[in-house]
């Protein structure tokens, strides 16, 4: 088991901490603030752009056929995870910045990479987890932005056309012109898949230096204290435990196969880190992202150990074994 959880450590994690310690030793100030913000921005770009371009038009229509399934991940995302965000908002011995941070993690579409993979290896149905954390990537370019808006509009400073023009200029429009640019080059994308990931995490990592500098330097560390972020720890574990629970349990209430069933537990439960940090960036002041993606990061390093724990024991089971599960 420890092994197994020591194979997440991964060098992208590593990299991500590194970017944390390097935000709060050296963030950008004076002349560089600008030159670091527009790398951000354009890294965002970017990152929405390859997006678009990686998303097929036949697994759009494919994954429409199973419309059960997918409104069941779509229901998870977008309906009971908000509400859990909302509960956690509310918690009294929460400061009021992870407050915000949990909601903003539970208004985050699914993951992508990761919910295929822990369904592969769980031997669930992985072309419906492709078009599930697929269709879910799509809708969260229009939902999370029109959520934050509703649920959070004093935690961003309210939405005003300004903040809906940044959301369309930067998110929507690259992740149009990337899937209309497919045909041309889809084939050079998949060709050079790990150089698209490098560039993908790259734009992640450039993103989370400019906000956790920006934070730093509005006095971040001072504000939080090590007992704030193991109740966050501890928060989040909650939050994973009751959505993990809440699918399978859905899934059985709908009689799924068992091969959807595990999409449902996968895809259903996760959040997307690759999403959430270009969205806060957009969507919150350059201040207080940090902080909001501090709870995203916790979350996302708990769901792949949790997941990294579950998928081999499903993979291992027989249909018959799987109440037990």
């Amino acid at each position: 088991m420890f092994r197994r959880i020591a194979s997440l450590l991964d060098p992208f994690l590593l990299a991500l901490v590194a970017t944390v310690v390097l935000a709060s030793v050296l963030p950008a100030r004076g002349a560089f603030v600008p030159l670091v913000d527009g790398a951000a921005d354009a890294g965002i770009v970017l990152l929405f752009f390859l997006h678009g371009a990686k998303l097929s038009r036949e697994a759009i229509w494919e994954g429409a056929r199973n419309w059960r399934l997918h409104l069941a991940v779509l229901a998870m995302t977008f309906a009971l995870f908000p509400l859990l965000g909302l509960a956690a908002r509310a918690l009294p011995f929460l400061p009021v910045e992870f407050g915000a941070g949990l909601l903003f993690l539970a208004l985050l579409p699914s993951t992508v990479q990761s919910s295929i993979a822990f369904t592969a290896i769980a031997r669930g149905n992985v072309a419906a987890a492709v078009c599930a954390a697929s269709f879910s990537n799509f809708a969260g370019i229009f939902v999370t932005p029109a959520l934050v808006a509703l649920l959070m509009g004093g935690a961003t400073g309210g939405f005003s056309w300004a903040s809906a023009e940044t959301i369309v200029l930067q998110l929507l429009l690259p992740f149009v012109a990337g899937h209309l640019l497919r045909p041309w080059i889809g084939g050079f994308i998949a060709r050079h898949k790990a150089w698209v990931g490098k560039v993908d995490r790259g734009s992640i990592l450039l993103v989370v230096y400019a906000a956790f500098g920006a934070a730093v330097v509005e006095g971040l560390w001072q504000r939080v204290a090590p007992l704030s972020l193991l109740v966050l720890t501890l928060v989040c574990l909650v939050m994973l435990a009751l959505v993990l629970a809440a699918t399978w349990q859905t899934a059985k209430a709908m009689k799924l196969p068992r091969e959807d069933a595990i999409v449902l537990l996968f895809c259903g439960s996760k959040k997307s880190l690759a999403s959430g940090v270009p969205m806060a960036g957009v969507l919150f002041p350059a201040a207080s992202v940090g902080i909001v993606l501090l709870p995203v990061m916790v979350f996302h390093q708990l769901q792949l150990i949790a997941c990294a724990l579950i998928a081999p024991r499903l993979g291992q089971r027989d249909p018959e074994q799987e109440t037990a599960a």
